[in-house]
């Protein structure tokens, strides 16, 4: 058998078994992966391209301690499920790096973190002044949960006794020219009603619309295709970038 077609065969079994061990293990985002499973992950994905790729062993090695590997994951996922003691020293727990506006600086070193990475994982948060921060929390992923003080926490329309409007996914009425029937049928809206509003936008014919789209609150967006943006580059006296 030529070593291209075991190179073949061997990408197949591979490609495969990482995606059942992927489905297995979880769909974690990659933001939420502690450390151990970011190596965890590396690991794995080294076994299968050597069960791949090197051609100088058989392949079933590869294979069991690719699924050995897997397996143990699992398990250690598991057990962190079941017994919450055990978990937090696998998944390892929050800590707490500033504590009513104040550094805790031995915690710090217990994360390993600096005090200039602490400031970046802030800016992130757009906290870019201490003195509004009352608690700052390390999780176990390495990202930052920030609390603000109560006189730097922004105002909600409950602070101020008033009645929201509802907030609703935006429904596609017209995209890439055309009518979703269906769609204004489920919003109780039809044809006319939309050539009606499409008009109130110097609109003749959908035609013209590249997407129109209406929420539960009755906002109702249409984006041309023509939308004169060119007209844009020609206002001399403008030298910033577009």
């Amino acid at each position: 058998m030529s070593e291209g077609l075991v190179v073949a065969i061997r990408s197949i079994i591979a490609f495969f078994s990482l995606f059942i061990f992927a489905r297995i293990l979880g769909k974690q985002q990659i933001s939420q992966l502690t450390f151990f499973d970011y190596v965890l992950g590396i690991t794995i994905g080294s076994i299968a391209a050597t069960l791949t790729t090197d051609l100088s062993s058989r392949a079933w090695p590869h294979w069991i301690g690719l699924f050995t590997w897997a397996i143990l994951g699992y398990l250690m996922e598991w057990i962190a499920m079941k017994w919450r003691y055990v978990g937090k020293y696998i998944d390892g727990e929050p800590t707490i790096i500033i504590f009513k506006g104040k550094i805790l600086e031995n915690e710090l070193k217990k994360v390993r973190y600096r005090i200039s990475d602490i400031l970046e994982l802030l800016r992130n948060k757009d906290v870019f002044d201490l003195n509004e921060v009352e608690y700052a929390i390390i999780e176990p992923n390495g990202q930052i949960s920030v609390l603000k003080k109560a006189e730097y926490q922004p105002l909600t329309p409950k602070d101020m006794n008033i009645a929201p409007s509802g907030v609703g996914i935006g429904t596609e009425l017209i995209y890439d020219g055309m009518i979703f029937d269906l769609n204004l049928k489920q919003l109780n809206k039809d044809r006319k009603w939309l050539m009606k509003e499409l008009k109130k936008q110097g609109i003749k014919h959908p035609s013209e619309v590249f997407l129109a789209t209406l929420d539960g609150s009755g906002n109702f967006y249409v984006d041309k295709y023509n939308d004169c943006i060119n007209n844009l580059l020609d206002i001399g006296d403008y030298n910033g970038p577009f």
